[in-house]
């Protein structure tokens, strides 16, 4: 039997996916724009989902929906709230987080930013059963339910809107990534 070659054998990842130790330089403002603008094209999305969320948390909370919206406007706005999280979700899993996970462990299926979303989707499975079975009068719509509901992924959502933007900064990006390759980038 053959001994194994300790010398020759991959010990990691190559160093050109492990971000640079040394201190980079400082970016020219086109450079910051370059690096930063998924973060902030994340970030627009983010806030709609962060608006979304705290209306229905307030009417939850509270038991009072927003003034002049009907119950079927209030199940709507929540059902869309679902549907555009997912479509969100999925696309970044199908097109932006393979591109990044070459370079930025973040974003491997094994680790924390997809775990999120699986616990998220667990969250928003339930929130859309409860949601069909208020729209088909199977259950009554009480804002308490929806409340606990929320509560349940509540954390999980919040913490991940913030740690995939902030994965997502210039300053994170520019470790991986050259000017070249961010302005290819899918997003």
């Amino acid at each position: 039997m053959a001994e194994a070659n300790v010398e020759n054998a991959p010990t990691g990842p190559s160093k050109a996916s492990q971000p640079e130790t040394k201190p980079l330089p400082k970016l020219s403002a086109a450079e910051f724009r370059i690096y930063n603008g998924m973060a902030e094209h994340m970030n627009y999305f983010h806030n709609n989902f962060r608006n979304t969320w705290k209306t229905m948390y307030a009417a939850s909370s509270t038991g009072k929906r927003p003034g002049g919206m009907s119950i079927r406007q209030f199940v709507s706005m929540c059902e869309q709230f679902c549907h555009h999280l997912t479509m969100h979700h999925t696309i970044e899993e199908q097109h932006i987080f393979p591109v990044l996970a070459t370079k930025m462990p973040a974003f491997r299926k094994e680790l924390e930013l997809l775990t999120q979303h699986k616990q998220i989707h667990n969250g928003l499975e339930k929130f859309e059963d409860y949601l069909t079975k208020c729209r088909s009068g199977e259950k009554d719509l009480r804002m308490g339910e929806i409340k606990e509901i929320l509560d349940a992924f509540g954390d999980v959502l919040w913490a991940h809107l913030d740690d995939e933007v902030k994965q997502l900064q210039a300053e994170n990006m520019r470790k991986y990534w050259t000017v070249a390759e961010m302005e290819r980038m899918p997003m």
